[in-house]
């Protein structure tokens, strides 16, 4: 498998990064097995683990940790920070007070001195950049954290956070970490550029469309999920966005077939293939999942195919814009209304 520069950081990783989201209760709650699936990974040239202390309440820190133990220096590990991990409101977000009190939870979880790259999850409506960023420098500078990553954040989030870092002397984000995948490629349009321009590393997740280009669900497939199996937009198959990425999957099948790959082998090297990807975190549950990933690291798609593509589903287009991660809080009614009076 060959490596990558992280951004401008000297630091090489594999264009595949090992998502640890599936090991625990909220994928397969067999430890022993998930051990066993980040160990092939590793043996097969994986040198990037990323996982986040939301993940089944920290069991996947925990599971990763434990799958470490004798490699730490073999790994670069990266977590992330942001989500509610209890009622307290407090527990969560980009505060100082809640990164300096979870980053030791998670250095415990994973059974480490130190974090390769620590990620803020989802930028933050409430909380000054300059202060998660103040916070994160901290850390860098005792040791307990290598790196620093954002995740989810908007173009004008992206420089925004560098022109802080740079204003106020304060480490900055090496690392973004997007949704992109053939049906979501609204980040081609900004985020990219702007991660380019800056020199940070990508990190893009869900390669697969959340399952959508898995293969798992065709058109005449009788798994194919319900709005009542898989509740949320994102998988109500009676709306016409979700109807268009079945018809799309299915050309997309058909392309794949005609270049001797599998639909996941497309899929996954598309996004290695961008210029701007570092690398794609591919998630698995099984084993089996885990070797379906793994020859797409060493595919390039020639011209046409990227063409045919394209053809499919445009650049910087969206296909359903549920499976936008971005306006969350800007596009809400509360944020787009005039006051009262």
């Amino acid at each position: 498998m060959e490596y990558r520069p992280l951004g401008r950081t000297g630091v090489q990783v594999s264009p595949l990064c090992l998502g640890a989201m599936m090991f625990g209760p909220w994928g397969n709650n067999d430890t022993a097995d998930s051990i066993h699936i980040i160990h092939r990974a590793l043996d097969a040239g994986i040198n990037f683990i990323d996982t986040a202390d939301v993940y089944s309440g920290g069991a996947s820190e925990e599971i990763v940790g434990k799958a470490v133990e004798g490699r730490r220096e073999d790994v670069f590990l990266a977590t992330k920070f942001f989500m509610p991990m209890s009622e307290d409101p407090n527990e969560r977000g980009g505060s100082r007070r809640w990164i300096i009190r979870e980053v030791e939870n998670s250095l415990r979880r994973l059974n480490t001195d130190y974090i390769d790259l620590y990620q803020v999850h989802r930028p933050s409506p409430d909380t000054d950049v300059e202060e998660t960023l103040g916070a994160l420098t901290d850390l860098v500078r005792q040791g307990k954290v290598r790196y620093i990553g954002s995740s989810s954040y908007s173009g004008s989030q992206i420089v925004e956070a560098q022109w802080a870092s740079r204003e106020r002397n304060l480490e900055r984000f090496i690392t973004e970490q997007p949704p992109y995948s053939i049906l979501v490629r609204g980040i081609e349009e900004d985020v990219l550029p702007a991660v380019q321009r800056h020199g940070m590393g990508t990190l893009t997740y869900s390669p697969l469309g959340g399952g959508w280009l898995s293969g798992r669900w065709r058109k005449d497939a009788a798994s194919a999920p319900t709005s009542s199996a898989r509740p949320g937009a994102r998988f109500d198959m009676t709306s016409p966005a979700n109807q268009r990425k079945l018809d799309i999957v299915e050309d997309l099948a058909q392309l794949a077939e005609q270049a001797g790959l599998t639909l996941i082998e497309l899929a996954i090297a598309f996004v290695i293939n961008h210029p701007g990807v570092t690398a794609a975190i591919v998630g698995p549950r099984t084993m089996e999942q885990l070797e379906s990933y793994l020859p797409a690291a060493d595919i390039t798609l020639s011209t046409d195919v990227l063409d045919g593509i394209d053809q499919l589903v445009a650049p910087g287009v969206t296909v359903n814009p549920d499976d936008n991660s971005y306006g969350a809080q800007e596009l809400t009614a509360q944020a787009r209304r005039r006051r009262q009076a």
